[in-house]
């Protein structure tokens, strides 16, 4: 799959970071694209709300890590206020 080809969310582009996570990792990266464009937009929201960039970072580690194990959407967050 090219990179170009990543499905972004709802309201929300994959941002850099978290394309590259998800394009080096072939589960995360198939994951990513079974969710709805709405789900996919929870994640980004969650991950691009964090203020530093070791929050950041954190919430990428941890989303590849749910998503390969099945999760659809990030937990215990209130949801996307963009949509």
């Amino acid at each position: 799959m090219n990179k170009k080809e990543i499905s972004k969310g709802v309201v929300h582009v994959v941002p850099v970071d978290l394309r590259k996570a998800l394009t080096s990792n072939q589960a995360a990266l198939v994951a990513w694209e079974d969710l709805t464009p709405l789900a996919r937009n929870e994640w980004i929201c969650w991950i691009i709300s964090g203020k530093k960039s070791e929050t950041r970072n954190i919430r990428i580690n941890k989303a590849i890590s749910k998503m390969r194990g099945g999760m659809r959407r990030p937990c215990c967050w209130a949801g996307c206020i963009h949509r």
